[in-house]
């Protein structure tokens, strides 16, 4: 009988040389200790093409870590990476999955907060309330919070956050409707949950300022991708209905 994992953690990474062995340690430490039956804790990093040595830090990992799966790729970008891991949690059926980035931003502990609400919600939300983020980037997710309210009339405090627990089946399907990668997944998926009736909670978490590693979209790269993920949202307004019956109708 194939072994389904309680909880499968999403994980991109690129380029993070300088701290991944770190973020895996921690985060296998203490979904380890949450999940210690043999089998119910997968840890999916996906190495999206980094150019120095992640991969090869990440491949050692895999033969000392049970519990972790590396996924490595041609880079195709944070996004594209996101969803290969997703798709790899519904292929190993997780009956939750949770997502975080690989840049030592987050505390593992915080987990536990929406762990403690998985019965509540399909689809839950953490959200930075302190944020130790480039300026630009704080404005342009106020910009995003307003774009998603004047576009599908839903208010998100942090719809990109990669911090988030969402119920595995639940999830298999929102993953089946992107034929397309969008830039940023993560704020389709939580606007669909959203309309879709999810309470997402928006869950207080901790962030941390960067200390290693760089950020790879800086300046006028991110004002370029925001345009172009703002475009790409107006443009699924057109799926939203569909979408939304569909998952209606299938309860």
């Amino acid at each position: 009988m194939k072994n389904k994992p309680e909880l499968a953690l999403v994980m991109p990474a690129y380029n993070e040389e300088e701290c991944i062995a770190h973020v895996v340690k921690t985060w296998v430490d203490e979904l380890s200790s949450r999940f210690p039956a043999e089998g119910a804790f997968r840890m999916i990093v996906v190495n999206d093409g980094s150019k120095d040595q992640t991969g090869a830090i990440l491949d050692r990992l895999a033969a000392e870590k049970k519990q972790l799966l590396v996924v490595h790729q041609v880079n195709g970008g944070h996004g594209k990476a996101l969803m290969t891991g997703y798709r790899k949690a519904v292929e190993l059926e997780a009956e939750y999955v949770f997502q975080t980035d690989s840049d030592d931003q987050f505390f593992a502990s915080d987990f536990q907060k929406l762990w403690d609400k998985r019965n509540e919600s399909k689809f839950i939300l953490g959200y930075r309330k302190v944020r130790n983020d480039a300026f630009v980037r704080l404005l342009i997710t106020r910009v995003v919070r307003l774009v998603l309210f004047f576009f599908y009339g839903v208010w998100i405090i942090d719809s990109n956050v990669p911090f988030r627990l969402i119920n595995g089946a639940y999830l298999a399907r929102l993953v089946s409707f992107f034929e397309q990668v969008p830039f940023a997944p993560n704020i389709f998926l939580a606007v669909i949950a959203r309309k879709n009736g999810q309470q997402l909670f928006s869950i207080p978490i901790q962030h941390k300022e960067r200390e290693t590693g760089k950020v790879s979209i800086l300046n006028w790269k991110l004002f370029k991708v925001c345009w172009k993920s703002t475009k790409e949202l107006f443009a699924f307004r057109r799926s939203m209905t569909f979408i939304l019956k569909q998952l209606k109708e299938n309860g």
